[in-house]
């Protein structure tokens, strides 16, 4: 979790340390997912290669999207979810754009077509994409919370409200008022 504010150094780069290898971890799943879809799809099928990458590619988006909301970056910000979805979607798109374009280059402007070079190259548009996102996910999209006003610790619970007091004795009731010294001057009928 990095998130900005008045932490010493030390605190800030163990952060930023801590959130890279969560990014890492679901980073990792991922582009395990984006080879694993896009060899099985070269393997099954007649598919270009750069349209079975890009096949692959939103498959691990999806995968990713699921493992950076609920674990990489679950303490952020989680408002706004139509708002977090479509920058994630947006960024994610751009991500594709620069992950593909390097396996476009080495395919169709070198000619490096074999299994092993498409493999190569994904795997370098892969990690080109991947600072790209990292940058634009955490600024953008899964937001750090903001810092609590110096002198309020963050994870300070509130206190517990005073307690009512107990009922005491109950007062006697007041009497009755005086009857009014003035007669009615309509006598009611009697029955």
């Amino acid at each position: 979790m990095s998130t900005p504010g008045n932490g010493s150094v030390l605190e800030r780069v163990r952060g930023l340390v801590r959130e890279v290898a969560k990014f890492g971890a679901v980073g990792g799943l991922g582009v395990l997912v984006n080879l694993g879809v896009f060899n099985l799809i070269r393997n099954t099928t007649d598919l270009q290669v750069v349209r079975a990458s890009v096949m692959a590619t939103a498959v691990a988006i999806a995968t990713n999207y699921l493992g950076f909301r609920y674990f990489a970056y679950r303490d952020r910000a989680q408002g706004g979810r139509t708002r977090e979805l479509t920058l994630f979607a947006a960024f994610s798109a751009i991500g594709l754009v620069i992950e593909n374009g390097v396996l476009y280059a080495a395919t169709y402007g070198l000619g490096w077509d074999g299994p092993v070079a498409t493999n190569v190259f994904k795997f370098i548009g892969i990690g080109t994409a991947t600072v790209f996102r990292f940058w634009s996910y955490r600024t953008w999209v899964f937001k750090a919370l903001p810092v609590a006003a110096p002198g309020v610790a963050q994870s300070e619970p509130m206190p517990d409200p005073a307690p009512l007091p107990k009922p005491g004795p109950r007062p006697e009731p007041m009497p009755d008022p005086l009857p009014d010294p003035v007669p009615d001057p309509i006598p009611s009928p009697a029955n």
